[in-house]
């Protein structure tokens, strides 16, 4: 698939399953995430890759959060939910900003960098036929989530990017008027 058909195109692909990618896959997927803007050359971005039996010690550390997080005991289905959620696909990706302090590049720029690389993976995935799509929510946000991955005082969760087969093929892109977002500006 050509660039322009997959930005032109890429949609985000929600019912997934087995396999996950390939890892011809994963490597065309893992190289766009590289190509990101990235002022400074910072590259403050690092992803944690989450498949197999990992998914279920992720799945307590999400019910762990949310246990925390909540004033009363969560139900039983609200328990199996929390646990089920990293099983949505066979990979889970995390993507981690790596906060540097520098005197031109704010951490604005720094997640907005690994946005970026996280939104060339998901183009990337498209293009590559895998489904794929980018979860956020309280428990990216998480402390305990942080510390359960690992992650250093100075790292922040901006995403969790599941990455599998699609189950039925992608709907169609919305097709959106350019002249509703681009408007000339003349200064006067």
């Amino acid at each position: 698939m050509d660039a322009l058909t997959a930005l032109h195109n890429r949609v985000s692909t929600g019912l997934l399953t087995d396999p996950a990618p390939s890892e011809q896959q994963r490597q065309n997927i893992f190289r766009a995430a590289l190509r990101a803007a990235d002022h400074g050359c910072l590259r403050p971005w690092r992803f944690l890759l989450i498949e197999g039996e990992a998914r279920n010690r992720l799945g307590e550390i999400f019910l762990r959060a949310a246990e925390q997080a909540e004033s009363a005991p969560l139900s039983e289905a609200q328990r199996e939910r929390t646990l089920a959620m990293p099983l949505r696909a066979p990979l889970v990706i995390v993507a981690i900003t790596y906060l540097q302090e520098h005197p031109k590049v704010p951490f604005l720029e720094q997640h907005m960098s690994t946005a970026g690389a996280v939104q060339a993976m998901l183009t990337a995935a498209y293009a590559e036929g895998v489904g794929a799509y980018w979860r956020t929510g309280a428990l990216a946000y998480s402390p305990l989530v942080a510390e359960g991955l690992g992650l250093a005082e100075n790292e922040r969760i901006d995403g969790f990017i599941y990455c599998g087969t699609p189950q039925k093929p992608p709907r169609k892109a919305p097709d959106l008027a350019v002249a509703d977002y681009f408007a000339q500006w003349s200064g006067q």
